[in-house]
């Protein structure tokens, strides 16, 4: 394919391994960083020091914080910015665009608060008839940006899309799997950030492995209960997007929402805990939305219910515990 441009749009952690994992496909790559003086920061330092510290970036990998650059002459504009930011990205892409426009590849997981939309529905609300797909899977993005071997699902409903978009970023290291079910996949990534708190709720209080193990088989349950209900399918919540996601998610301190179970289950406060971060823990404004746009579809989420409820103050970790195991027994 020669060199072929990509842009990857967001300078988190999870932008920036994906820049890097770009590079390592055989790509131009624009890095871009909504802040000018942290898009300096970064291209002077070869290096994201603040989100990805030690991962270096290549020579020829242009970060930068002007759209135009970014976006001039790429063939499929990955999207790593927050779920909760990604409407007000959108509009201001439109004056960079080609035309036609490049594919969007949405990085993000959750669902919107207010409007209780999966991205790829924001995306169809702002861009009517744009081209998009999902990146979606179980990536830690400081093993991606070394180089470790990962697999991730793209999905979108047009196969064509799914195996240009492969082309331009897998590698033998970085294995991408085609899927046709882009709202399984979303499901799979909104719920796991928020079933992932509740695990590390659970070793956070000292309510031990076994517990957190049936938390979780009980959560992909839920997150599967959801996709069908939304018009996805099981086998999905089965898959890298589902499951997958959230073994890793829920495995371990290196998670940003496990960990912040973990500190919420030792009794810590939340404003506390998000004020000494600084990624974005995407369960926290997901966990609200998720459980409100299950309630309109008629699907019940204990599990997401009750860490909705934690992190409003509604219930505490031990309250919540209690509610889940107080449920009435049923076959599984």
């Amino acid at each position: 394919m020669g060199m072929a441009r990509l842009a990857i749009l967001g300078a988190g952690a999870w932008g920036t391994a994906l820049a890097l994992q770009a590079a390592r496909a055989g790509r131009q790559v624009a890095l871009w960083a909504r802040d000018a003086d942290r898009a300096a920061a970064i291209a002077a330092a070869g290096e994201n020091a603040r989100y990805l510290p030690g991962a270096a970036l290549p020579p020829g990998l242009l970060v930068t914080a002007d759209l135009g650059a970014a976006l001039a002459g790429a063939e499929a504009a990955i999207l790593a910015v927050p779920a909760q930011h990604l409407r007000a990205m959108l509009p201001r892409l439109l004056p960079h665009l080609a035309d036609p426009a490049p594919p969007l590849v949405l990085a993000a997981k959750g669902v919107e608060r207010g409007t209780l939309l999966l991205p790829l529905e924001v995306v169809a609300a702002v861009l009517p008839g744009a081209a998009a797909a999902v990146l979606s899977g179980p990536n830690f993005a400081h093993e991606v940006a070394a180089g470790l071997p990962a697999a991730a699902v793209l999905a979108a409903a047009d196969p064509a899309l799914r195996e240009r978009l492969a082309a331009l970023l897998a590698t033998p290291e970085f294995r991408l799997y085609g899927s046709d079910d882009p709202m399984g996949a979303q499901v799979g990534g909104a719920a796991k950030n928020v079933i992932a708190i509740a695990a590390g709720a659970v070793i956070g209080a000292g309510l031990g492995e076994n517990a957190r193990a049936a938390l979780v088989t009980r959560g992909v349950a839920e997150l599967s209960r959801l996709a069908m209900a939304l018009g996805g399918r099981a086998e999905t919540a089965a898959g890298l997007s589902g499951l997958g996601d959230l073994l890793l998610t829920a495995s371990g301190p290196a998670s940003r929402n496990t960990s912040l179970g973990i500190a919420l289950g030792r009794g810590e406060a939340l404003a506390a805990v998000l004020a000494g971060r600084v990624g974005v823990t995407e369960g926290v404004a997901t966990a609200p939305a998720l459980v409100a746009r299950a309630a309109a579809a008629g699907v019940e989420l204990p599990i997401c219910e009750a860490v909705a409820a934690l992190l409003d103050g509604r219930l505490t970790v031990a309250a919540a515990m209690a509610r889940l195991l107080s449920r009435p027994r049923r076959d599984e």
